[in-house]
């Protein structure tokens, strides 16, 4: 495990939708902290718990009667890249916490396979963040987070956790896997806030 991942130099593409130091990537480059898990549809839930007024959970099919919104944003990676305009299907943060009552200010997403990021509930709501499960048309493979990941676009792209099957609100910040090995507690990418101190 190394503290970070290798970055190629920045170079100039669209002024004003770039962040500084990303270089724009037309492929969508894999990368994970870990092995891929590969959860069955028939397996898999969500669920949202924690520092709320009541938990909920949802099995997939409860999942996909939720309303579904498309999605298309551009990603900003914390090696560099950036992807313009990819194209995603889910439900959103704000759906998911609808009736729940938050009484806490921060969330953990907690993954299959072990991995947590932590965001400030703010950069969860007021349309910011969705559970997705489709990325250009089709069902989201296992290697890019299938079968559903968050989606957090204006963070940088740790933040989007792949795998995803807990929304943990918490009162308190609680750094997750890589904020814990020194990566920013936030990430935005227009602010470089790639490592802690940015």
């Amino acid at each position: 495990m190394t503290r970070g991942f290798f970055r190629r130099h920045a170079e100039p593409a669209d002024e004003g939708r770039l962040p500084p130091g990303q270089y724009l990537e037309r492929g969508f480059p894999v990368l994970s902290a870990g092995p891929t898990p590969r959860v069955p549809t028939e397996r898999w839930d969500f669920a949202v718990y924690g520092a709320v007024g009541g938990e909920r959970r949802w099995t997939w099919d409860e999942f996909h009667a939720l309303p579904r919104e498309s999605i298309t944003k551009d990603i900003h990676c914390v090696t560099s890249w950036t992807k313009f305009d990819t194209a995603w299907e889910g439900v959103s943060v704000d759906a998911l916490l609808d009736g729940i009552h938050p009484q806490g200010g921060f969330a953990v997403a907690e993954c299959d396979g072990g991995y947590t990021t932590n965001l400030a509930l703010d950069d969860l709501t007021g349309g910011k963040a969705w559970v997705v499960d489709t990325y250009d048309g089709k069902p989201l493979p296992p290697e890019h987070g299938g079968p559903a990941r968050l989606l957090v676009p204006h963070l940088y792209f740790w933040k989007s956790a792949k795998w995803v099957r807990r929304i943990r609100i918490t009162e308190h910040d609680e750094p997750g896997f890589w904020e814990t090995l020194g990566y920013h507690d936030r990430g935005d990418p227009w602010r470089e806030q790639r490592y802690a101190g940015d």
